[in-house]
């Protein structure tokens, strides 16, 4: 315990940094539990879709899209996302709608907006298409 105490003595820059980054974890895990959008895994997104009829949005780029998605899924341009232009979407404003992006970092804003037009169920795919083709689940070739 002597040395700790030294350590931290000795190196404040580095304990500071230290208690920045634990501090950080702390705050991001409480707003993903207090947020009301869900990250969903996989798993619970085939059950969103299969019993619950949820629909998923994806917001990757059009040549991404083309590339490879997931069965069913509705794309969206950042043009329309940047425009709150969820026109196209308001048939599906009493389902479960998922966000997918490439890693699950931008589909979080996304959400964000579809809360703030009125879709209650918006929730997005937690580690994104990379973790959907992870899992070895299928994906759509266009």
């Amino acid at each position: 315990m002597e040395q700790f105490s030294t350590f931290l003595a000795s190196n404040p820059m580095l304990s500071a940094a230290w208690v920045g980054i634990f501090v950080a974890i702390i705050v991001t895990t409480i707003r993903i539990k207090m947020s009301p959008i869900k990250q969903l895994s996989p798993q619970e997104l085939t059950f969103a879709m299969n019993r619950e009829g949820g629909v998923v949005l994806d917001t990757r780029s059009e040549k991404e899209f083309k590339n490879s998605h997931i069965l069913d899924a509705k794309h969206i341009t950042a043009e329309k996302v940047k425009n709150n232009d969820f026109a196209a979407l308001e048939k599906y404003k009493d389902k479960p709608i998922i966000v997918v992006c490439a890693s699950g970092i931008t589909a979080s804003k996304v959400a964000n907006q579809l809360l703030k037009v009125g879709f209650i169920k918006a929730s997005l795919l937690k580690g994104g298409m990379n973790a959907w083709t992870g899992a070895g689940l299928p994906v759509a070739k266009k």
